[in-house]
């Protein structure tokens, strides 16, 4: 069965923060998550990069390591892996039709979307028998349904920027509030990137549980063999991932694995720490593609602290490297949700290139409005063109893209990417 089919009946609920029904739904299944024991992801950026990291250096260790984040790019599956394998399409239908079973013949509130497939997750981690768990906050943290108590091993709060305020809260420490409800007593929390203005905030909650806690500064750009590394505290690693925020989002695996080695985790030796580190992969932040002839960057940068991060890293190619031409050319495509002006604002400069898409099958923002905006921030644009599709926009680009030094980006919408590498077979 089509796993979107299956979860249609749930997806009117839309977002309906709450733990009552997660924890009425796991209850009826016989609390599987209680089997589990996990390592809890939070924060704003960087959550799925801190995922990939843990998971693959606890994969090889030798543990069986159950991984959850969303969204996905392309399947439901990818939100659902084993060592690193996503779940098989038929396997997740079955242990989600044991999950909607149970809410249909339930009376109460009917569980929403998430609900039912973080109910799945922990069903399906149970019945594998991992011996632990990575799970990614899916939003917020305090109401999440991610956010079970026991057994959670630590916690990481990733960084913090405004995002999704119109169901977190206005203001930075509004955001704070809810991703610190992910913190668990006595349990060890590691903090990266945290505002000045939302400190106090995790300050309160932890004393309050009593959390030992470890604000983890960014490790150090290192090189081997041409390779990057890095160093954190003495310890040197292979940085798998690209850009520069890499730096403080491993530094915080790190700190966890060595954590979960003093709570008896004893095969991460710093050796399988090394191997897992330079193993690890997650598509869709930073990732090069081959479309026909052209070199393209990928990067969901959607909301204003993602796309400082892409911005970061491609100002850097196309100004310190003699390999590209000093504009770009972005084809994007936003949800209507989202800061569009802060967003354009990092990203677009005097005689960059902007191919405005629609992001497919979701709220997408109005190209002509956004087209207003790019003007409005940044009038020295070289041009702006509003297309029906991505793949349309990139065709384009193939009459006037002579040079192959032309940097070209697709952001804006994790979406987006998705529905790219989604189409990038059937294109090409």
């Amino acid at each position: 069965m089509n796993i979107a089919t299956l979860l249609e009946p749930y997806r009117t609920s839309g977002v309906n923060l709450g733990l009552d029904r997660i924890h009425n739904l796991l209850q009826k299944l016989g609390n599987p998550q209680a089997k589990v024991p996990y390592v809890h992801v939070g924060g704003t950026n960087g959550k799925g990069s801190v995922c990939a990291y843990l998971s693959s250096v606890l994969a090889e260790a030798g543990y069986k390591v159950g991984r959850h984040t969303s969204p996905h790019l392309i399947d439901w599956t990818e939100r659902v892996c084993v060592n690193n394998v996503a779940i098989d399409n038929d396997t997740l239908t079955d242990v989600l039709q044991q999950v909607t079973a149970i809410a249909k013949a339930d009376g109460a509130d009917l569980p929403t979307l998430f609900e039912v497939f973080t109910a799945a997750v922990w069903l399906y981690f149970a019945q594998a028998e991992v011996d632990i768990a990575v799970m990614e906050v899916g939003l917020g943290g305090r109401l999440d349904a991610t956010n079970v108590p026991e057994p959670c091993l630590l916690s990481v709060i990733t960084s913090l920027s405004r995002e999704h305020w119109q169901v977190l809260g206005p203001t930075v420490a509004h955001i704070a509030r809810e991703k610190a409800g992910i913190l668990k007593a006595q349990r060890p929390v590691f903090l990266g990137n945290i505002p000045v203005e939302a400190q106090g905030v995790f300050q309160e909650r932890i004393a309050e549980l009593h959390c030992p806690d470890y604000w983890i500064a960014p490790a150090i750009a290192t090189e081997k063999n041409g390779q990057p590394w890095a160093s954190w505290q003495g310890f040197e690693y292979p940085l798998a991932l690209l850009g520069d925020f890499q730096l403080q989002n491993s530094a915080l695996a790190i700190a966890a694995l060595q954590e979960l080695k003093q709570q008896g985790w004893d095969k991460l030796t710093p050796e399988i720490i090394q191997r897992g580190m330079g193993k690890a992969v997650w598509p869709g932040r930073l990732q090069w593609v081959n479309y026909g002839e052209q070199k393209l960057l990928l990067d969901g940068a959607h909301n204003p602290a993602a796309a400082k991060a892409l911005a970061d890293y491609t100002h850097g190619l196309v100004d310190r490297s003699d390999n590209y031409l000093p504009t770009i050319t972005w084809v994007m495509g936003m949800l209507s949700t989202k800061e569009h002006d802060q967003i354009f604002q990092h990203l677009l400069r005097p005689g960059d290139r902007l191919l405005l898409v629609p992001v497919p099958d979701h709220d997408s923002g109005d190209l002509s409005t956004l087209e207003q905006l790019a003007w409005q921030i940044m009038p020295e644009l070289k041009q702006v063109t509003l297309f029906d599709d991505c793949f349309t926009a990139l065709e384009s680009l193939k009459k006037i893209n002579e040079n192959s030094k032309q940097l070209t980006v697709l952001c804006g919408s994790l979406y987006l990417v998705g529905y790219f590498l989604k189409g990038l077979p059937l294109s090409h």
